[in-house]
């Protein structure tokens, strides 16, 4: 439930809102609490607490007015002993060397409601340790050639609060972020590799980790054995990570329309443009899907949402934040994140993923000749102003004539011109999954949570 941080201050929010509103047009208290527990287990380490990470454990406030036809914000650590004066001479425009955009009125439509989720099956400390060890003594003991297993749990709870003249909206929800890291060694070399299971309830997540801990086990083993890849254009079959992985760096910042504001992307000038295969449709949303980055409202109080970013291969919506879709003349996506009550908030990818199609992933391996299988997301970027894009996978199994041929590489890049990559999918499972509890920075800083995934793709890319 939410926690009593900000249950005590929602009402002192009402107030400072009721004695600002004949000075503001328009006034909004953002208020959030996060806790997040940590677990991890290695060869020589049990260790247990908060994350060093100011988005997994924070308290704190931002105040946003409408102040002579802009917009400032106010962030304070508690809003329960706030200096009306101080904050009043705090967002005047001391000074201000660089011109500011001059914003409407932002609306303020009434909505009062409460949202919650929570894990409904709790474990103590010790009953995830213990269930952490026997996974991770399992692989340690599978082949003399690992030589240390990390396993991981991290339990993050969030609360926030939203309140305006109309609005006053809280929530809580809980994610459990489950990893194993495992890392093999032998004449040849060093090898590492990283599976994740993510649920509402830690049971949940432990359960999966634990049903694939042998399997966890043999492709640490067989990554000692893995080749370097020829550079070239193949044919490729992704699995969901990396379809994801795809997804989110191709469409990802290039559609956070912010950047289009700016004239930092080359989307802006496709919408409602092909860009991709007919085969293609594409979703952005927190209530898209159930991952580590959903939400029932964003930072500046619109409910979550599910934008359709690509409909069948046609660009077609971009994401925004509140003052980004005011600039645009559009309607706010769900799409407001900050990386903390101490910076301001942008429009940031929350789960991101390819639609099914029709085919069954079975067919689309034997349809190749000779290519690759893609697995497991590593990480990514992209160059939203020129469409570039460079993706990076754990592994990849070869194809020969439909059929794998026993033959692993890693790690394997993937890279090129957007729209090439996505024109080039010919085939789309029938199945998505959603996948990660990552982290993605706006450059390189803003970190926030966001998840991606998608169905399997057959698409013919450059690997190196």
């Amino acid at each position: 439930m939410l926690s009593k941080f900000l249950k005590d201050r929602i009402n002192i929010a009402k107030k400072i809102i009721e004695d600002l509103s004949d000075e503001y047009e328009y006034i909004s208290i953002f208020g959030k609490h996060a806790n997040t527990n940590r677990i991890m287990l290695n060869a020589n380490v049990t260790s247990v607490g908060q994350s060093d990470r100011i988005t997994d454990s924070e308290a704190g406030f931002v105040i946003k007015v409408y102040n002579d036809n802009h917009y400032s914000e106010y962030s304070i650590d508690d809003i329960k002993d706030l200096d009306y004066g101080q904050f009043k001479e705090a967002i005047k425009l001391h000074g201000l060397k660089q011109e500011y955009v001059s914003s409407g009125l932002l609306t303020d439509e009434p909505l009062v409601k409460s949202f919650n989720r929570e894990e409904n099956d709790r474990m103590s400390d010790d009953e995830i340790i213990s269930s952490l060890k026997d996974i991770k003594e399992y692989i340690e003991n599978y082949d003399q050639r690992i030589v240390n297993v990390f396993t991981v749990n991290i339990c993050r709870e969030t609360s926030s609060i939203f309140v305006s003249k109309n609005k006053c909206l809280d929530q809580y929800y809980v994610w459990n972020h489950c990893m194993i890291q495992v890392v093999s060694a032998d004449d040849k070399g060093i090898k590492t590799i990283f599976k994740s299971e993510n649920e509402v309830n830690v049971k949940d997540a432990l359960k999966k980790l634990d049903n694939r801990k042998e399997e966890i086990a043999k492709l640490a083993i067989k990554m000692l054995d893995a080749k370097t890849i020829i550079p070239g254009t193949y044919d490729v079959i992704t699995d969901p990570s990396i379809s994801g992985l795809i997804a989110h760096e191709a469409f990802g910042h290039g559609v956070e329309m912010d950047m289009f504001v700016k004239n930092r992307a080359k989307a802006k000038d496709f919408v409602n443009k092909q860009v991709a295969s007919e085969l293609v449709n594409m979703h952005d949303g927190a209530s898209a899907t159930l991952s580590a980055a959903s939400y029932f409202f964003d930072d500046d109080g619109v409910l979550a949402n599910d934008t359709q970013i690509i409909k069948d291969g046609i660009l077609v919506n971009g994401l925004s934040d509140v003052l980004t879709a005011l600039e645009l003349n559009k309607k706010p996506s769900g799409n407001s994140r900050r990386e903390s009550t101490r910076r301001k908030a942008y429009t940031r990818m929350t789960n991101t993923f390819f639609g099914a199609g029709k085919d069954n992933v079975d067919d689309m391996i034997k349809s190749i000749k000779h290519g690759y299988y893609l697995c497991d997301t590593n990480n990514g970027m992209e160059d939203p102003k020129n469409w570039q894009i460079q993706c990076t996978a754990q592994y990849a199994l070869e194809i020969e004539d439909g059929k794998f041929n026993g033959n692993i590489y890693s790690p394997v890049v993937i890279s090129g011109y957007v729209p090439d990559l996505l024109k080039s999918i010919s085939m789309v499972s029938n199945e998505v999954i959603i996948t990660g509890s990552g982290m993605c920075g706006k450059g390189h800083k803003e970190w926030v949570y966001v998840a991606d995934g998608g169905p399997y793709l057959k698409a013919r890319v450059k690997l190196g």
